[in-house]
């Protein structure tokens, strides 16, 4: 499983956060006793939704969609240990938007999860729900905040005024004093993790995350669970369909995690993503028909990206009010960017007014990355990043270990490789032992699952999509290729891309195994 904790925010959910950057369901979350209660005969009170809360990112109460449909909030109950399903509960919490079309063509709901691991699907689904539109016209569309996010007892590490210092820590240690800091810094931030959230941390693992799901399906009554799994979502989906194989209705995987991966391998593999996605980047400003503003051929935006980089390591420079933009702040600024070939034009806006000695944009975009609003407020998405990656992982790293890693890292990437590498310390002493090296995701007996890779993903590099296609098993996993630019290829609304997904969601066909789409 890939481990860079920053970089694993998932690319919608940031998006929401950078567009209401740069224009300028009540909570439910505690833990009851569960006693007697079946909780697969629950039935969910559906409502008007509340504006989100602070875990979840703050903003507004999700308005209708264009044909004047509501969406609607409801909280399920779940066990807190999986091991004593009779025991103490918690609250997840849910928002659908009922099917446009007719009854009878119902299928039934399609459960979405947009990644991470960390994001709100409480505030994901609303904010993308028209791009779904021809999706609804044959399902509910459903999402929820996984157990540790948003209103689902959320993981709670530091506040926003200590965040706001941790963002601003220097993440690639030159010399001993500073790796001291960065070692202290994680410590202390995974010290607040136990001391706030000790209850739930050791029970945040993806295979709790989907056996939540499985309670899902029987309180939504649906025979199977039809779902559509983005980034991180894919994992979730892979051992949702390990662990029940015989449930899984049609589903979709896109912007696929590779799941044979350690940590390790997870953040040199996005390393030698990011560097791609910069190297796209460069190739397409300087292919413009008007003069690229940051660079005059792709090797030189490069090269003026790294002496920006090294010259902010040792003079920040103003970004927003009262913080200063680190080498830190820029690189995640630049990373955010690149998830999206939409965000690319940010990217050239941000790194032309650096080099004029204004930060703030590229601060922005950094914000978006690390689940900051204007407002100050942080959701909780690194919180639970980190305390997800870390139950599920067992690889524990020491700085030690990073030095001698460095040069394959650097070798992959010299802009990105120091700053992955040096994030493999965030489960250093986390109080939870790791589950596995990696999720397990074979489901013999499943049937299809469409598993779509874009070849210009940073995030999850497209060889993920054929290692998911290997682990799932023979006859299981469909492989999809998309030729693109990006995190993930639905969205880039790719006809080819849409049709085969449409055709399979909303009809049941299995596109052609090894399918290309450009």
């Amino acid at each position: 499983m890939p481990n860079s904790f920053r970089l694993r925010a998932a690319a919608l959910t940031a998006a929401a956060a950078l567009s209401a950057l740069l224009a300028g369901c009540s909570d439910d979350s505690g833990s009851d006793s569960g006693g007697d209660e079946d909780l697969t005969a629950q039935e969910l009170d559906w409502k008007d939704c509340p504006a989100p809360s602070e875990a979840e990112g703050g903003g507004a109460a999700p308005s209708p969609l264009p044909d004047g449909t509501q969406w609607q909030c409801a909280t399920m109950k779940a066990p807190l240990d999986w091991d004593d399903p009779k025991g103490d509960t918690i609250g997840l919490a849910l928002i659908r938007a009922e099917a446009s079309g007719e009854a009878g063509r119902r299928i039934g709901s399609l459960v979405f999860n947009f990644g991470g691991p960390g994001g709100s699907g409480v505030t994901t689904l609303p904010a993308f729900g028209q791009d779904y539109a021809t999706l609804r016209t044959r399902y509910d569309l459903v999402s929820f905040d996984p157990r540790g996010v948003g209103r689902s007892a959320p993981v709670e590490c530091l506040d926003d005024k200590q965040l706001d210092t941790y963002f601003q820590q220097d993440a690639t240690p030159d010399d001993a004093a500073e790796r001291t800091e960065l070692l202290d810094n994680t410590e202390d931030f995974n010290a607040a993790c136990e001391k706030n959230s000790r209850k739930i941390l050791p029970h945040v693992r993806t295979t709790d995350a989907a056996r939540d799901m499985e309670l899902m399906r029987q309180v939504l009554g649906d025979d199977k669970l039809h779902y559509f799994g983005i980034s991180y979502g894919t994992e979730l989906g892979g051992v949702y369909a390990h662990l029940f194989p015989e449930k899984v209705g049609r589903a979709v995987f896109d912007a696929v995690v590779d799941p044979t991966q350690t940590p390790e391998q997870g953040s040199l593999a996005q390393a030698k993503g990011f560097q791609l996605a910069l190297d796209n980047y460069a190739e397409d400003c300087v292919s413009k028909v008007e003069d690229c503003p940051v660079g005059d051929s792709a090797q030189n935006v490069k090269d003026r990206v790294a002496r920006l980089l090294k010259d902010l390591d040792r003079n920040p420079i103003p970004g927003v009010f009262p913080r200063e933009l680190t080498q830190t702040a820029a690189t995640g600024g630049i990373a955010q960017a690149l998830y999206s070939k939409d965000f690319w034009e940010y990217l050239t806006d941000g790194l032309e007014q650096a080099y004029e000695g204004d930060g703030r944009v590229l601060m922005v975009l950094s914000d978006a990355l690390n689940g900051r609003n204007e407002d100050g407020e942080y959701s909780n998405i690194t919180a639970a990043n980190v305390a997800i990656n870390c139950a599920d992982a067992k690889p524990r790293y020491d700085p030690a270990y990073v030095r001698r890693r460095l040069p394959e890292f650097r070798q992959a990437s010299a802009l990105f490789g120091d700053y992955l590498a040096w994030s493999m310390l965030s489960c250093t002493d986390w109080p939870v032992p790791g589950a596995a090296a990696h999720p397990d995701v074979s489901a013999p007996g499943a049937p299809p699952i469409l598993v779509i890779g874009n070849t210009g993903d940073p995030a999850t590099p497209y060889a993920g999509a054929g290692k998911m296609v290997d682990a799932l098993g023979k006859g299981v996993g469909v492989e999809l290729t998309y030729r693109g630019q990006g995190h993930g290829a639905y969205d880039s609304k790719n006809k080819c891309v849409q049709d085969a997904v449409h055709g399979y969601l909303l009809d049941g066909k299995v596109p052609a195994a090894q399918t290309v789409c450009s």
